[in-house]
């Protein structure tokens, strides 16, 4: 798969932030965790709560609807193995930011 380009460098999240970015017809959120951008899946297996809209703690990212943490770099539940969003690789160059899904 190609990468696509999802926004430019100036638009990614602050350290210890989340945001949303619409690639095509699905939303992804990248999280800043210590400097370190990671891409995953925008929705929350527990009821479909909006990722890229949480907050960064611990290191996991927390669905603002009912607090499921979540690994941006593995995907996987804070609470249990069995449970896990996908990630995507991502890239800066220059000013673009480039997503593989």
């Amino acid at each position: 798969m190609p990468f696509t380009r999802i926004a430019a460098k100036s638009d990614l999240p602050e350290p210890g932030e989340a945001k949303e970015f619409t690639v095509g017809e699905r939303v992804v959120c990248v999280a800043n965790v210590n400097g370190a951008n990671s891409a995953m899946d925008n929705v929350c297996l527990h009821r479909g709560g909006p990722l890229g809209q949480g907050v960064i703690m611990d290191n996991k990212v927390v669905c603002p609807w009912h607090g499921w943490e979540w690994d941006p770099q593995t995907g996987q539940a804070g609470h249990s193995a069995a449970f896990r969003v996908a990630v995507y690789p991502i890239r800066v160059e220059g000013d673009d930011v480039l997503i593989e899904m």
